[in-house]
């Protein structure tokens, strides 16, 4: 999901504090402690970064049928989930997410995240799910659990028998929920000129996921901490007025019944064009004979080895299409729905460019895009993920547009692919993809949406910003970061961090090396912030424990200044030594600029290690003549959090 970062820049810039020159408080024994990682590897999770060789993970399949009613802006389904118990335990229960329960005026989320206010305040409150007719197939006979219970966004089911090793269950209930308006900005409904514009998700019971690591992940479901979900097939098909375009995750199945011979001869055209191919133009909306003739249809949608599925319906539609190139030959199709308003100026017209363009960069780069088509939906959601299809702001235009639709995509990768808990650790999907979006953008169409409106990461101001007193740690459950701090905790943060990491402590070719490694390793599995971290050290061949201490698990700053500068023996023909200072508990590699008065300059790269015996670091410069300035961070690409003793200069000196 997108952060308006511009606005939450404003909210934050009085919040930082300054830090005064003074005595360090800096502690080499505890940024460098030899004790990293709290528990050694093993066959399921290997210290080398790698799933081990006895790694499992369950597996959810779903099978939906569902109908939209646009007179009560209702859903109502039928549901099978197959559910596969790969784990060594025998399991007695399961329990499902029911995320509709959120909207519900006696949830935790409307008692806490509504109350608070802000993006994923409940707009209204609705009756979230109804369930009936919850049945479990026992020796081909379905009968009902022996015990149910539901509990805010959580359900149990208890088995008649447990479900051992290798064994599988099936599952079967019916279900209904009023659509919210405002859905957390995750889902909803806009109403425009032509018709309503549904945007569904969170719209079927899951199952949490069984791990190795807790067991039953149940964490209730309030808002900002956002998805943890099981792999499986899902086919899904959706009953709805023929007069709605209906778009979803994966493949449709039955193009023929649901659209007219022209488009389909479209949708052909599209698939082999570089360039956008109009399925239905803005001119066909209010044409009749631009949908069949009929007053149903039954759309049927299918994807694979996924986490999750969603879609959108509307007949106020434009569908426009392009094909997708591989790295490995295959194609996948890039696709745009949205309304009439939303065509202006680099307006959504643009819009399969732009995920054409953000997919195959990251397949070439990372790893090869998974699903049949990429779905790019305006509507009332200001940005969110899902497999195959993302939902974006009706409103974005150009730069905004092309961030977060190249945003939602780049979730693809995290946490579609790799499938971390993002309801615990939002750096590392939110963080990661905001890490990857700024080499994105850079790319495509050499740069022509490179952002303009925002500062630099390494800016003094937002170094504190970032790195104040009063902004939360990467290790901090989402839930529990302020409000306020998310765009920063979540995404500037760590997306700042793999940059640093990238280019000031790996180099481009070692980071890249190891990134793509733990994609590869990772994907279509569950990670711990363990597994990464071992990942990037083993592949990097580095020693990070410094770094991951200083940026992920606590509060840390860095602050570097020049300290003295001398003459060696007191003889400006000896050479000069300088002694730099590490005041905060943060460190990193350093560069240093020395200026002679006869206009030499030397550039020194001083390693992490410089800090490993103390905060202080002296070290000799062959300089022939006096010194006139000695720079720390010369080009300003760590993020110090105060600039103002960085640089020394020659008493007397004005430049």
């Amino acid at each position: 999901m997108r952060t308006r970062y511009v606005a939450l820049v404003m909210l934050l810039v009085g919040s930082f504090t300054l830090v005064v020159n003074g005595q360090s408080n800096y502690d080499h024994r505890e940024t460098f402690h030899p004790q990293f990682y709290p528990y050694p590897g093993n066959d399921m999770r290997s210290a080398s970064g790698e799933p081990g060789p006895r790694y499992w993970q369950n597996r959810a399949d779903y099978s939906i049928q569902c109908k939209l009613d646009t007179a009560t802006h209702t859903i109502t389904g039928d549901l099978i989930i197959t559910y596969t118990n790969n784990s060594n335990d025998a399991l007695r229960f399961l329990w499902m997410q029911l995320d509709q329960n959120i909207y519900k005026s006696d949830s935790r989320g409307s008692a806490t995240t509504t109350e608070t206010g802000g993006r994923w305040a409940n707009g209204g409150f609705t009756s979230g799910y109804t369930i009936d007719n919850l049945q479990i197939e026992s020796a081909g006979t379905w009968i009902a659990p022996t015990q149910q219970s539901t509990t805010d966004t959580r359900m149990q089911v208890w088995l008649k028998n447990p479900l051992n090793k290798g064994e599988k269950l099936r599952m079967r209930l019916s279900y209904q929920f009023e659509i919210p308006e405002y859905g957390t900005d995750r889902m909803g409904r806009l109403l425009t000129k032509n018709g309503w514009i549904y945007e569904i998700a969170q719209w079927f019971p899951r199952v949490c996921v069984y791990d190795d690591l807790q067991g039953w992940n149940t964490m209730p479901y309030l808002g900002a901490g956002e998805f943890y979900l099981e792999y499986g097939d899902i086919d899904f098909s959706i009953t709805a007025p023929a007069n709605l375009i209906v778009v979803g995750s994966g493949e449709l199945i039955n193009p023929k019944e649901c659209y007219t011979v022209t488009q389909q001869k479209r949708w052909e055209q599209a698939a082999t064009s570089n360039k956008t191919v109009a399925i239905r133009s803005a001119e066909e909306i209010k044409q009749s004979s631009s949908r069949p003739a009929t007053a149903q249809l039954t759309w049927k949608f299918k994807i694979s080895n996924a986490r999750d599925a969603a879609w959108a319906a509307s007949k106020a539609f434009i569908i426009d299409a392009a094909k997708i190139d591989l790295p490995s030959g295959k194609r996948s199709l890039a696709i745009s729905a949205y309304p009439e308003e939303s065509i202006g100026k680099n307006g959504w017209q643009r819009s399969t460019e732009m995920v054409k363009g953000s997919i195959e960069y990251y397949s070439n780069k990372w790893f090869e895009y998974p699903y049949p088509a990429a779905t790019n939906v305006a509507g009332i959601v200001g940005g969110m993920e899902y497999p195959g299809i993302v939902f974006c702001s009706s409103k974005s235009m150009g730069e905004e547009l092309w961030g977060v639709t190249d945003h939602e995509f780049g979730h693809t990768w995290f946490p579609m692919i790799v499938g971390s808990n993002e309801r615990k650790y939002a750096w590392m999907d939110e963080g990661f993809n905001t890490f990857i979006n700024d080499l994105s953008t850079e790319a495509f169409n050499k740069g022509e949406f490179k952002p303009t409106f925002f500062p630099d990461p390494s800016a003094p101001f937002m170094v504190k910003m970032t790195f104040g007193d009063k902004m939360d740690g990467l290790y901090t459950i989402p839930d529990v970061i302020q409000q306020d701090n998310l765009g920063i905790t979540a995404y500037l943060k760590p997306g700042q961090m793999l940059t640093q990491l990238r280019n000031q402590v790996l180099g481009a070719e070692r980071f890249d090396m190891a990134f793509k490694e733990y994609v590869r390793r990772w994907a279509f599995k569950h990670p711990s912030p363990w597994d990464f971290f071992h990942t990037i050290e083993n592949v990097s061949g580095e020693d990070l424990g410094w770094f991951w201490r200083g940026w992920v698990l606590n509060k840390w700053k860095l602050d570097i200044a020049v300290r003295d500068v001398r003459y060696k023996k007191g003889d400006i023909a000896n050479g000069a030594e300088i002694t730099i200072e590490n005041l905060e508990q943060m460190v990193m590699p350093v560069t240093v600029k020395v200026v002679e008065t006869n206009g030499a300059e030397h550039i020194l790269s001083l390693p992490v290690e410089v800090w490993q015996r103390g905060g202080k670091w002296t070290f000799d410069v062959p300089t022939l003549s006096e010194v006139k300035l000695v720079s720390v961070d010369p080009e300003k690409k760590l993020p110090d959090f105060d600039r103002s003793n960085n640089t020394w200069k020659k008493s007397g000196s004005l430049n």
